[in-house]
Order: structure tokens, then sequence, then C-alpha cells
């Protein structure tokens, strides 16, 4: 039986956890897709990363799949994906899903308060 605790080992193993600040100077540095994977009420409640994508986890792959009608244009196989959750749980699974679709830079920068705790750009 496989259980919710190894699913997010095999997508921690597989997707790079980078800290906040390391975030924060791929975003200065412009050129990544910031996506950020929570619920619009939870987005509501605290912003996210200035000019992120809102794309919740439950739809990734509909908006990752540029061969589905409801792909993002945005987002890009070829550019740095960087993923923001809460705690960076689903920013990890969220990311194991990516790299199973062809997306082969995708990072993880965890919770979103810790983005903002660093200092890190926001907007509602």
């Amino acid at each position: 039986m496989t259980h919710a605790t190894d699913y997010l080992e095999a997508a921690n193993a597989v997707v790079p956890r980078i800290t906040p600040e390391q975030g924060i100077e791929i975003h200065k540095a412009g050129g990544a897709v910031f996506v950020d994977v929570r619920d619009s009420g939870d987005i509501a409640k605290t912003g996210t990363i200035a000019g992120a994508l809102r794309i919740p986890r439950g739809f990734i792959e509909f908006a990752a799949d540029d061969a589905h009608p409801l792909h993002n244009a945005a987002m890009d196989k070829d550019k740095d994906v960087v993923l923001v959750c809460a705690a960076g749980g689903m920013a990890a699974l969220t990311g194991k899903t990516l790299n199973e679709m062809g997306y082969g830079k995708v990072h993880n920068v965890g919770g979103i308060g810790d983005w903002i705790n660093a200092g890190g750009e926001t907007e509602s």
C-alpha cells in the first residue's frame, strides 16, 4: 500500500527544493515561470508571488499539456518553472507531475509564508 508520505518522498527526490532567497534571485533575473498551485481562496488570503500564474494543483495537467485545449501558453517546457504552495508539499507533487510531462527545469520554492518572510515580491 502506498501512503501520502511515499508520494511526497518520491516527488522530493526529483524536484529540487530551493530556498526562498534563491527563488527571489531567479525572480529578479526574469525569464522563469512562477506558479502558485494553491486554491484561489488561499491565494486571496495571503497574496502570491508577483507575476505568478495561478494554476491549482488539480488543474495543472490540463494547463501544462500543450496538446490540450485548456493549455496555458505561459507554461513553457523550455523555461525554468518555480512552484510555490502553502508549505512545499503540493509544489513538490506538482513538480513531479510536470517532470513526467516533459518539463525539465522545475524547482520547489516551498511555502508562500517563507517567500514573504524572505522579502520576496508579492501581489494580491
